[in-house]
């Protein structure tokens, strides 16, 4: 099940809210001895998180599956950069993170006990039942608050930032788990888009130097992938770092490149509306567009102010890679941003969003 953005928590009855973890969304799969750690494109997370499947297996009933986030603390709060760390080929790297910066599991849904497939069951009725079953489970396995006070949620939403939460998720306690579909909604510190990285554009100093920029791309309801805008606020140390990351995508880059014919193409490529990169404007005439494929084969979180159209309206800021998402999935539904509501933050309207502040003891 995915989430659409929102700038803030929905009003009215029948919702719960639950804190917005920043880990590695992960489904755990329980039959007898054997536990099955799964990301969110289907891949098998055991190996990157070991000292996990103890705990899981003591937390857990026998037959299950349970639906959550893999998460690192560490002294400032959630780790993702630990996280990242974790997704290593060598099982001794691995296992020596695991004893330095162990994970925690928060649980958040129960989609199937025993032969209960519970997914047509309402949100109310699972999370009841994940509670029972989870009534005794002890750290590093966890419940994950969740209320039905809108007020305490936005509370949450405020104070939960300095301890590294992305905000808070609001369900509709009355609905099914739907897997594939933005039936969930969350409500971010920032605005943020997992983007497709496609392409990058040398620096200045040359080809070969450093990496200028990162082309994003969005993909529409058709799977087409549209050029959305760069990101390039990198020091130079990471730019060339970025030439030997990505050289390996670089390798027969152009075959099936969405993007490959998009000079020969770009009159056609107006005409219909998509976006590539390389289109000249007013704002970049006399500057070298040249850029170099890459397979789209990585995702990266940006952050961005608003859009203008289609596109970023300025360049967006890169926030984390993010291995756990694939090309696929990243949409313009996403973004769930409208005209009229661009409109409203013009003509007079609020401004709501909120800076953090530090996590304050209480609940």
């Amino acid at each position: 099940m995915l989430s659409s953005a929102a700038e803030r928590l929905p009003g009215g009855d029948g919702w719960l809210f639950e804190p917005k973890w920043d880990g590695f969304r992960t489904l755990v799969f329980r039959d007898g001895d054997d536990i099955l750690l799964q990301s969110r494109d289907e891949k098998p997370m055991n190996r990157y998180f070991p000292e996990l499947l103890a705990p899981l297996g003591r937390a857990l009933p026998e037959r299950c599956v349970v639906d959550g986030e893999v998460v690192i603390v560490g002294a400032a709060g959630l780790d993702f950069e630990a996280l990242l760390l974790r997704i290593h080929p060598a099982a001794s790297r691995v296992k020596l993170l695991a004893a330095q910066s162990p994970a925690s599991f928060v649980a958040w849904d129960l989609l199937a006990l025993g032969d209960e497939d519970l997914r047509e069951a309402p949100l109310a009725e699972r999370r009841e039942r994940l509670e029972r079953v989870l009534a005794d489970a002890e750290p590093p396995v966890h419940l994950s608050p969740a209320t039905r006070d809108r007020a305490l949620a936005e509370d949450w939403f405020r104070r939960f930032e300095g301890a590294g939460l992305d905000g808070v998720m609001a369900k509709r306690l009355d609905e099914p788990y739907r897997a594939g579909e933005r039936t969930m909604i969350k409500v971010k510190h920032s605005r943020t888009a997992d983007c497709v990285v496609a392409g990058f554009r040398w620096h200045k100093n040359g080809a070969g130097t450093m990496v200028g920029s990162l082309l994003l791309g969005l993909y529409d309801d058709d799977g087409t992938l549209h050029h959305v805008g760069v990101t390039a606020a990198f020091n130079n140390a990471v730019r060339k770092q970025l030439v030997t990351e990505l050289a390996p995508l670089r390798a027969n880059a152009l075959e099936g490149h969405p993007w490959r014919d998009w000079a020969d193409a770009q009159s056609e490529a107006t005409a219909t509306g998509q976006r590539m990169p390389g289109a000249s404007s007013r704002w970049n005439r006399g500057k070298d567009l040249s850029w170099e494929p890459i397979r789209p084969e990585r995702v990266c979180e940006v952050a961005y102010d608003h859009m203008q159209g289609t596109r970023f309206r300025h360049a967006a800021q890169f926030v984390r890679w993010r291995p756990d998402k694939r090309p696929r999935d990243c949409r313009y539904d996403q973004l769930e941003v409208t005209p009229a509501y661009e409109l409203e933050r013009v003509f007079g309207a609020r401004d709501s969003r909120r800076s953090g502040s530090k996590l304050r003891q209480g609940s």
